[in-house]
């Protein structure tokens, strides 16, 4: 697993199901995950740590199928090779707003800024899910959001006058 948020904790740990070890491999000497999480992942005896490594390949030996990923340490520099079945990457998250850049306000990694629930910077105008959410961004907190959304678009539309509610 290469990553160290919430999601590439959360996805070592799931992978243990299926795998009898997990090596989590970060960029940093310190993961991003939170403290609730890298708990849960450094409590699993099957997950193992390459912190302040990052991946330089992944070579598959001519046979079409992953078999080794080639690690490099931050520090030192000195690459290794670790035997591997498969490699899964949870790395940042860009959300897709750029249509909404200069319209909306966006934070300084591109998500949608809103506030009283999902109001954004223009009054009718309401967002949910992954572009604004940049904590959990799973479906159900997407579908939660989105039903928010909609309960305060309901209300915007309420109040808007009749004569310029018409069409």
């Amino acid at each position: 697993m290469i990553g160290g948020g919430d999601s590439a904790m959360e996805e070592a740990v799931f992978l243990t199901r299926f795998a009898s070890k997990v090596t989590v491999v970060h960029r940093r000497d310190t993961l991003r995950a939170s403290k609730i999480m890298q708990d849960k992942a450094r409590s699993n005896p099957k997950i193992e740590w390459l912190l302040d490594h990052e991946v330089d390949d992944i070579l598959d030996g001519g046979k079409g199928e992953v078999q080794t990923m080639v690690v490099r340490s931050n520090k030192s520099g000195e690459r290794k090779e670790v035997p591997v079945n498969g490699v899964f990457v949870a790395i940042g998250h860009t959300p897709n707003t750029s249509l909404f850049r200069g319209q909306i306000e966006l934070d300084m990694n591109g998500y949608i800024v809103t506030h009283d629930g999902s109001k954004t910077s223009v009054p009718g105008v309401f967002a949910c899910g992954d572009v604004q959410d940049h904590i959990y961004r799973q479906a159900i907190t997407a579908a939660g959001s989105g039903c928010m959304a909609a309960i305060d678009a309901e209300h915007y539309i309420d109040n808007i006058p009749e004569h310029l509610a018409t069409v």
